[in-house]
């Protein structure tokens, strides 16, 4: 590629409300010296990291000749799974994970390397809701998106047989559906009752955004025997 590329910067957001299967919307801004150019769309079931890729895509599909590209985006799925080359070692293993998980969101990650082909493309991480002025305004754009009546279809999500597992957040170390970050297992402190009949014996918890998971396999009837 030629070093007399064109420098362009490109701010991207998706968004999904509620994630997963619900609506979901994507937002691009791309600057390149003093032109600026937003970009917004959205699917009518979807999940936040597929919007997430979505958005990158859409930021590098919308470059008419081949650029050097500061991409932006508070997804850390996105930028780990680029810049540490996760996307392309699941492509070179047809798309398996490890021996016994397969990649999701594959016809998304096969576009965007296909892109990063293209460009010359630096992915970089930034925290998300911290006061970044395009950030935030890709964030208004998505959920903004999502909010359009008459959305189409995300075929590839909808028609996928694997795409209720996908969504579900069972074990620890598994990607955080809001920001990427592994889960861990945690432990209840207390076991109260209340009005409830049932408890969590664990649950999974996101370090960096604090969201907690409930596992159906962790829940204990009040009534069981217990063995300690």
């Amino acid at each position: 590629m030629s070093e007399e590329l064109k420098h362009v910067v490109i701010y991207t957001d998706g968004a999904c409300e509620p994630n997963p299967g619900g609506p979901g919307g994507y937002g691009v801004v791309l600057i390149y010296g003093a032109s600026r150019k937003e970009l917004s769309g959205g699917f009518g079931s979807t999940t936040n990291n597929r919007m997430e890729i979505y958005a990158a895509i859409k930021g590098l599909e919308a470059l008419k000749i081949p650029c050097s590209v500061e991409l932006y985006s508070d997804s850390e799925y996105l930028v780990n799974a680029m810049m540490q080359g996760w996307a392309k070692r699941w492509k070179e293993k047809n798309w398996w994970r490890n021996k016994k998980e397969k990649a999701a969101n594959t016809d998304l990650w096969d576009r965007l390397l296909a892109l990063c082909e293209r460009h010359r493309v630096n992915f970089v991480w930034v925290r998300g809701h911290a006061g970044r002025r395009e950030n935030e305004r890709c964030d208004q754009l998505a959920f903004n998106a999502l909010r359009r009546a008459g959305l189409p279809a995300d075929k590839a999500y909808e028609q996928r047989p694997e795409t209720k597992e996908a969504g579900k957040i069972t074990r620890a170390g598994q990607p955080c559906r809001k920001c990427g970050t592994p889960v861990v297992r945690k432990t209840p402190e207390t076991k109260s009752r209340g009005r409830r009949s049932h408890y969590f014996e664990y649950y999974l918890y996101c370090p960096e955004c604090r969201t907690m998971y409930m596992v159906e396999e962790a829940k204990r009837s009040f009534n069981e025997p217990s063995m300690f």
